[in-house]
């Protein structure tokens, strides 16, 4: 197996083959529990020598994630918030026709439903059903803070919701099956994080994941290839868009098994399993795949699968 712990000496050449790499950052690029990244840093440092974008997909908001980026080198680089639902677009993504740049520099790009719409609905099916659970807006900030570690100024940017609401489910399992039912009637759905169920759109990681990288080709001219990193439920749509996945093992106890045929499952949890996940994939020659647009036929899976394609 590949030691996360060394230095990372990049087996790939960008210049021929742009590389876009998506990261979940809760329990995968900040570990669960300090939301410490140092693990992660030698090939943060590598990526960013080489010029590859390390986007953050998160449920985290917009609000949280612009400081956390420049925190972690990242400024140069877009971001998707709330599970799919915003975009953040750096100058250098943005389309001089289609996207402008608001007061802090980045083109935002609102893929979900509004706020108000999902709280109303939550508030309607709540009372239709009788079913219990607490949003995270009903959280006091004592709560929230409590339940999440954050600090009281962190867990005030968590609270600043553009496009999903996160909530704690205090029923049994039959309910939550009547309760997806009927916010999926309005548009909505429930995707399960490390901590939290999150209503959302129809919107998801994986779609915002597709849409950042056909910008990409269209910038660049050229498709990438790309990797995304996760380690809850709510990352396997994104896994299976891309052409290698990582699942970073969780401290939540929770099945993640995504469709992809270019998959590594970490030892490590938290930042030392992604350190060891980008290093199986992009630390050696022998890792690279066909890109997933290109796949075709029972042959190509099994080849992705062995890690064997130069």
């Amino acid at each position: 197996m590949t030691d996360s712990r060394s230095v990372p000496d990049a087996g790939f050449d960008v210049a021929l083959t742009p590389r876009l790499l998506f990261t979940d950052l809760d329990g995968s690029l900040l570990d669960h529990y300090s939301y410490d990244w140092s693990p992660a840093l030698p090939w943060l440092a590598r990526l960013k020598q080489l010029g590859v974008p390390v986007i953050p997909v998160t449920s985290k908001t917009r609000s949280e994630i612009v400081p956390l980026r420049r925190e972690l080198g990242l400024e140069d680089t877009p971001f998707i918030a709330e599970n799919g639902a915003v975009v953040g677009l750096p100058p250098t993504w943005c389309h001089a026709r289609l996207d402008r740049l608001g007061p802090d520099g980045l083109g935002i790009r609102t893929l979900g439903v509004d706020i108000g719409f999902v709280r109303k609905r939550l508030a309607v099916w709540r009372e239709r059903l009788g079913v219990r659970f607490t949003t995270m807006s009903e959280m006091t900030l004592d709560e929230l803070v409590a339940f999440t570690g954050l600090s009281e100024p962190e867990a005030r940017l968590a609270r600043m919701r553009e496009g999903s609401e996160p909530l704690i489910w205090d029923d049994d399992e039959a309910c939550l099956e009547g309760f997806r039912e009927g916010l999926a009637g309005d548009g909505l759905q429930l995707v399960h994080g490390g901590r939290f169920w999150h209503a959302t759109g129809t919107c998801h990681k994986g779609s915002a994941v597709s849409w950042l990288i056909s910008r990409s080709e269209a910038l660049r001219g050229r498709r990438p290839l790309s990797l995304a990193l996760g380690d809850g439920p709510n990352d396997i749509s994104m896994m299976e868009v891309v052409d290698q996945a990582v699942v970073i093992r969780g401290c939540h106890g929770l099945t993640v098994e995504p469709k992809q045929p270019a998959l590594y499952r970490s030892e490590g949890t938290g930042p030392a399993g992604w350190a060891e996940g980008v290093a199986y994939w992009w630390g050696r020659a022998d890792r690279r795949v066909i890109p997933a647009a290109t796949r075709t036929g029972p042959a190509a899976v099994a080849e992705v699968a062995g890690g064997t394609l130069t």
